[in-house]
């Protein structure tokens, strides 16, 4: 499948460019996608909360009354979590937490997905690497303006990331990453995603193992 490729200055290159159909016609699995979202939000996460188990707890470990012949239930001491002032059962454990793992295959196949769903949706575009330092806000606002995209993550490769990030990082509802950094996240987060030339080819030979 051809996809047109932008230039900077608001044309259309004549030369469209050529994507797999792993990458942009996988039909997509919704349910897959929003578990691969949660694993990542909760990764990301920072686990400080910290509540002390009833080993953790200081005080005495004398038993508070007799085993037999009171009536009641048996208790060990005061630091059962059934007691007000002793451990906390289940409680977070700050750093100690473990968040479940995905397969590399599960969370490749998840960001294919989504940008096949991006270019069903009319929502992905091409742009041609940028050679050049871009240092003027309005420059790069121009281009987006002419080509009616707003609220926009750009996957960029690296000689291109330096060349305009000057030019993006003061634009409003627009993130810039590295094709490194692609995720399942900022593509759904924005609506349009504007990759370049050379981390689309880059994106879809780690996916999908194709070169062109």
């Amino acid at each position: 499948m051809s996809i047109k490729v932008l230039t900077i200055d608001g044309s259309v290159k004549s030369q469209s460019l050529k994507l797999s159909e792993n990458l942009i016609g996988l039909k997509v699995n919704n349910r897959l996608l929003k578990y691969v979202v949660d694993w990542q939000l909760n990764r990301s996460k920072k686990r400080i909360a910290k509540t002390k188990q009833r080993n953790e707890v200081i005080g005495s470990t004398r038993k508070i009354y007799a085993q037999k012949g009171t009536g009641g239930a048996r208790h060990s001491s005061r630091k059962a979590p059934i007691f007000v002032g002793g451990g906390i059962a289940h409680g977070p454990k700050g750093d100690n937490y473990k968040t479940k793992s995905i397969n590399k295959k599960i969370r490749k196949l998840a960001l294919a997905q989504t940008i096949s769903k991006k270019n069903f949706n009319k929502e992905l575009y091409i742009f041609d690497d940028v050679k050049k330092k871009i240092e003027k806000t309005k420059t790069f606002n121009n281009f987006l303006t002419k080509n009616k995209l707003n609220n926009v993550l750009i996957v960029s490769d690296k000689e291109t990331e330096k060349n305009i990030f000057k030019s993006v990082r003061n634009i409003p509802d627009v993130k810039l990453i590295n094709d490194q950094g692609a995720n399942v996240y900022d593509l759904i987060k924005f609506k349009n995603v504007l990759f370049t030339t050379s981390s689309i080819k880059k994106i879809q030979e780690r996916l999908t193992n194709e070169k062109d």
